[in-house]
């Protein structure tokens, strides 16, 4: 299997990148490639479209660090991501949010898209990662507002947001690419006090799972 590993920073994986390095985890036809995209949805889906036009790996690998919605999912959780939603593109409007769906500017169950949401669809998997599997927001510009998070959450049910989730969905649905998002917590979204984030602890799980996973798919 041809794997290839994605993340917005370095930093994120560097951990699992050094673990590779190491154990020199190349064999007779298997591989894994790693791109850096740099951080939000644009900087991702040209980085992530730009490469898989040059070569297309067996399976796509998203790992980063996001924020939690929900009390289910402290700092240090690791999540798998079933199903993306673009949680800020559209208008504030009547005291609330209209997505472009609501806008009648695109049809919600056109393909790539189902009831909104960008869909994993391949299961075997999800199925294979034994971590909860729960429903993403992407955003260009991070949540703080009370207000907001609470529509993101009533309006899509959503758990976990991050800055390029839906643009790994989006691009592999269409290239037909089977994909796995993993997110680490490290913090709660609207949580802007950093002493209070975790991030060295959600880096450090998000390796931890994402060398386990990787074992796992080469098993």
């Amino acid at each position: 299997m041809n794997i290839l590993l994605t993340a917005a920073t370095a930093g994120e994986i560097q951990i699992t990148r050094e673990y590779l390095a190491e154990k020199m985890y190349y064999r007779k036809n298997c591989s894994i490639s790693i791109l850096i995209t740099g951080a939000g949805l644009l900087n991702t889906a040209y980085a992530l479209t730009k490469h898989l036009g040059k070569s297309k790996p067996g399976i796509v690998i998203q790992a980063g660090i996001g924020g939690s919605l929900h009390p289910f999912y402290p700092p240090g959780s690791v999540v798998i991501i079933s199903e993306e939603v673009m949680g800020d593109l559209g208008v504030e409007e009547d005291n609330g949010f209209k997505d472009i769906f609501d806008l009648n500017l695109a049809e919600e169950n056109t393909f790539p898209f189902s009831g909104k949401m960008l869909v994993n669809s391949h299961r075997w998997v999800l199925e294979k990662i034994k971590l909860p599997v729960v429903r993403g927001v992407s955003i260009n510009e991070i949540t703080s507002d009370a207000t907001r998070m609470q529509q993101l959450i009533e309006k899509y049910g959503v758990m976990i947001e991050s800055m390029e989730g839906a643009a790994l969905h989006y691009v592999c649905l269409q290239e037909a690419i089977p994909f796995i998002q993993l997110r680490s917590v490290s913090n709660f979204v609207g949580e802007r006090d950093k002493t209070k984030w975790r991030m060295e602890e959600a880096v450090d799980h998000l390796n931890r799972e994402l060398i386990l996973l990787i074992h796992q798919l080469l098993s």
